[in-house]
């Protein structure tokens, strides 16, 4: 089936895609495409938002895209100072210059900071909103990149700091570097100076494995003992969610740490915490603390201590272990309840922190860049689709009072919520199965033809939550409605609920789907020609499947950077780390199944049957689903006699990065598609 289309040198190729883009930029660039565009621009361009600082040593540092910095800039500002917008902020590293002078296009992907000497980061870039990075060592000190200093090679990658001289260097540069997936499989001890493939090793992930990385904790810096020496801890991710941690002695040698492969887990100096995926020690999504004693030759890990059980409608959405303190958020029925724990006092119980009954979400971030530096301060930002992101501020070091959150600051309102509602509904899918959806209504409307855009994503343990979005609000300015699916596969209600729609049990991801269309259908919102569903990556592949299996309950599908072709995804290196999630396609049972809701081979000929409208859009340099699997399937549409539109943009990478006009071209070409579709 077109499989020249997954070669991107092939001439056809860039016809293929050279035609279909003159088309779609014909039909979707009209004057109502450019006036979104320019309002989507200005908002990610706006000044006066939240601003969630990070710290590094006497500094508060910031990124940010403005109209004068497209591709974004970073900032600083004393840390004796408020993090408003119109503070004295002074620019470190001005990243439009720098593509400018390098003649290249980098994307922001943050800054890994250097714990012995904080104002010393290893700047992390795209390559053009890929998945390959590169690492630059920056002096955010003196605002300069270092000369002679860190500088790998574009590749996916990752570092950690062991010293101020030397890093833990993960990077797919060669094939004996980079698991079968494609993704960093060797840590080198890299010193500066020296190319990667000259490097010592230290840590082997295995070929099969997804990828590999490691954790580097001085207790020095936490105020522990300064004879301890350094924690190295490696770990290797077998599939995506499956991994084994090992304790690394001074000799190189290995201990593996007693912890469940299908779990999350992380480590302080001396607590160990993690969530069960199974119930093969404790019951499914439990929360468990221990403590951990890596110069123990015995067992590093104490006795377990349930922190959190869920009940029905809970699971854990965050967790962190600080210095001190341990603190997680429960999701109870998609409500967030923040918990703290005094990790120094061995008879502490953890406690609730009361938030702000208006918060549909929220999630916390240190302070401080690394867990080695500060105190244990945090940030807390709540929002809700309508409710634009507050943030508090939590101090837990100073134990001589009560800690509450202390309001910080709020964003601006990017949209006049004034009348609009949102909703907390439920969907029972086609095994009885209920199945929750919010639905956020704009002001006016008329009962029976609603549009609604349904979004979703169903899969790799992900969860959905609500947040506050100019570009959503736009499209409730215009008099859509906007629908968040929380469908199996995701992680909103904890592993069981991911794992059920795992494999064989994918069928259930898109039974829950198509039921909450059909719920709101049923309670009179609309019909099925005013719904367009939306989704990318594996959302892709559900807006694939509800193009060819449920066509009759959509007027129009958004399929962005999908996958749908369940017989060659693992073809593509990225794709091999996928197989535990989806199948073995090598293998007949799973085969037979994944070609039983395979986009590209369920399509049906215009003479059996009506498709909606459908936009399917990808990135020429997204490295993690290949943009053949678009172009294919646009492709295989045509020759049953349908008509889609197609846009392959030339970067981005799989996220949809770029620049402010380039990010706010790409949502308003789906807005009008969607203007052209259910809003006629």
């Amino acid at each position: 089936m077109n499989l020249h289309l997954e070669t991107d040198d092939d001439p056809r190729t860039r016809q293929f895609i050279d035609e279909h883009n003159r088309v779609s930029d014909a039909a979707l660039r009209t004057p109502e495409f450019e006036r979104d565009r320019d309002a989507i621009k200005a908002l990610i361009e706006r000044q006066d938002r939240l601003i969630v600082p990070m710290r590094r040593g006497e500094w508060l540092f910031d990124f940010r895209q403005s109209k004068d910095n497209p591709l974004g800039i970073w900032l600083r500002l004393p840390a004796d100072q408020k993090p408003l917008p119109d503070a004295g902020w002074e620019p470190v590293f001005d990243l439009d210059a720098f593509c400018v002078r390098e003649g290249k296009r980098w994307n922001w992907r943050g800054a890994v900071t250097c714990p012995w000497e904080p104002m010393r980061v290893l700047l992390t870039l795209s390559d053009g909103g890929s998945d390959l990075l590169r690492l630059l060592e920056f002096d955010a000190e003196r605002k300069q990149v270092v000369e002679g200093g860190f500088d790998t090679p574009a590749a996916r990658s990752h570092a950690t700091w062991l010293s101020r001289d030397e890093i833990c260097y993960f990077g797919s540069i060669d094939r004996f570097s980079a698991t079968r997936s494609g993704w960093p499989r060797v840590g080198r001890r890299l010193k500066r100076g020296q190319r990667p493939e000259d490097a010592a090793v230290m840590f082997e992930a295995a070929d099969e494995d997804v990828y590999g990385f490691n954790l580097v904790i001085n207790p020095a810096l936490s105020d522990a003992s300064a004879d301890a020496g350094l924690i190295d801890i490696f770990v290797a991710a077998h599939e995506i969610g499956v991994a084994s941690a090992f304790l690394i002695a001074d000799n190189g040698t290995q201990r593996r740490i007693d912890l469940p492969k299908e779990a999350d887990f992380q480590f302080n100096h001396d607590h160990c915490l993690w969530r069960a995926k199974t119930d093969e020690r404790v019951a499914t999504g439990s929360l468990v603390l221990q403590r951990f004693d890596p110069g123990s030759e015995t067992v590093p890990l104490g006795p377990e201590r349930i922190l959190f059980q869920p009940g029905e409608g809970q699971s854990i959405s965050q967790v962190m272990l600080m210095r001190e303190w341990c603190v997680f958020i429960i999701s109870d029925r998609l409500r967030p309840r923040l918990m703290v724990l005094d990790l120094t006092r061995p008879d502490a119980e953890q406690r609730e922190i009361a938030l702000p009954a208006d918060m549909q979400t929220a999630h916390f971030r240190p302070l401080h860049a690394d867990l080695h530096l500060g105190d244990d301060t945090l940030y807390i930002v709540g929002q809700g689709f309508l409710q634009p992101p507050a943030c508090y501020r939590l101090e837990l070091s100073d134990r001589g009072k009560q800690a509450e959150p202390i309001f910080v600051a709020a964003a601006p309102s990017y949209f006049d919520a004034t009348d609009m509602s949102s909703e907390l509904l439920e969907a029972v899918s086609e095994d009885g199965t209920r199945v929750a959806y919010r639905l956020v209504l704009p002001k006016q409307w008329t009962k029976g033809a609603l549009p609604v855009l349904l979004y979703g994503y169903g899969g790799f343990d992900v969860s959905l939550s609500p947040n506050y979005s100019g570009v959503t609000g736009r499209w409730l300015e215009q008099g859509g409605a906007y629908v968040q699916a929380y469908i199996r596969g995701g992680g909103e209600f904890g592993p069981d609920w991911y794992r059920s729609a795992k494999r064989q049990g994918r069928d259930r991801a898109f039974a829950d789907f198509v039921a909450i269309a059909r719920d709101l259908v049923a309670r009179g919102y609309t019909v099925p020609s005013r719904i367009a569903c939306q989704g990318g990556s594996n959302g892709g592949l559900l807006t694939g499947v509800m193009l060819t299996r449920y066509p009759d309950d959509f007027g129009a599908v958004w399929c962005q950077v999908p996958v749908l072709d369940m017989t060659r995804f693992h073809l593509f290196t990225a794709g091999q780390a996928w197989m535990d999630e989806y199948g073995d396609p090598e293998t007949p049972v799973d085969r037979d199944f994944m070609l039983g809701y395979s986009p590209l081979h369920n399509v049906r000929p215009a003479t059996e049957v009506t498709y909606p409208p459908i936009y399917v859009e990808s990135s020429a340099n997204d490295d993690r689903v290949h943009p053949s699997h678009a172009r294919r399937f646009a492709a295989r549409l045509e020759e049953e006699g349908h008509r889609p539109l197609f846009h392959e943009f030339g970067s981005g990478g799989h996220g949809g990065d770029g620049n402010s006009e380039e990010r706010a071209a790409r949502a308003a070409m789906g807005y009008s598609f969607l203007r052209q579709t259910i809003m006629r």
